[in-house]
């Protein structure tokens, strides 16, 4: 019994930060990380390094950078691959606490190469995998491989279009990380699911937007209430 009671009060809470403004208001309501990313319309891409430095001048969270060059796959050419390590180089000057990234090969699984040469890059700051994971073939293929590549944490919806629809998978892959990584359940993630998403999958770490307006700015009450759904 302590082990849950425990366990509840650790949950964690990342928020999705298009903007300087989201970001603040995740620390401001309770947010215990944001990662920073720009192209909301894309699925996110690599922030302006100008909106990163002050992002770290204003927080005293933890704040993980987004490292992806474009919105489309997550397959790369040699030039982008060399423009994702400079990011990572240039981005570690400021201080920042973790990055988030993930790459694939044209078959759909892990491009363990690549993504261990970056891990290794991005020391000692821990790297999660973003949702490119969503689409690998084998999803307990590419979990092995990104713990070998020494990933901290998996960022899934469970491979579905959202959480809810793919919380047993979630829940399978929380069972089988067997606490040697983290499975963040995002993609949909809001505070009218996350009691039945938590209850399910027993994750700790959770992702949201926590956008409700069609806007790019989060929402205070919306960061609030998901936060207090995990206590």
């Amino acid at each position: 019994m302590a082990k849950n009671a425990n366990q509840s009060s650790n949950m964690k809470l990342e928020i999705a930060c298009f903007n300087l403004d989201s970001a603040l208001i995740a620390q401001e309501n309770g947010a215990d990380r944001v990662e920073l990313c720009a192209g909301i319309d894309i699925g996110g891409v690599t922030p302006n390094f100008g909106t990163v430095k002050q992002a770290r001048k204003n927080l005293s969270i933890d704040l993980y950078v987004m490292i992806r060059p474009r919105g489309g796959n997550f397959v790369y050419t040699d030039e982008e691959f060399q423009q994702i390590q400079a990011d990572i180089v240039a981005l570690k000057q400021l201080n920042v606490d973790g990055f988030v990234f993930g790459i694939l090969k044209e078959d759909q699984t892990i491009n363990y190469e690549q993504n261990k040469v970056l891990v290794e890059l991005a020391k000692p700051f821990p790297c999660t995998f973003h949702r490119a994971f969503d689409e690998v073939e084998n999803a307990f293929e590419a979990l092995e491989d990104i713990i070998t590549c020494g990933f901290k944490t998996i960022l899934t919806s469970g491979q579905k279009t959202n959480v809810s629809e793919g919380m047993h998978r979630l829940e399978e892959l929380v069972s089988k990380a067997d606490n040697r990584i983290t499975i963040m359940p995002g993609g949909g993630l809001r505070s009218t699911n996350i009691k039945t998403i938590q209850q399910n999958t027993k994750a700790i770490f959770y992702h949201s937007s926590a956008i409700t307006d069609g806007s790019e700015t989060a929402n205070a009450i919306e960061i609030q209430t998901l936060k207090s759904n995990l206590q």
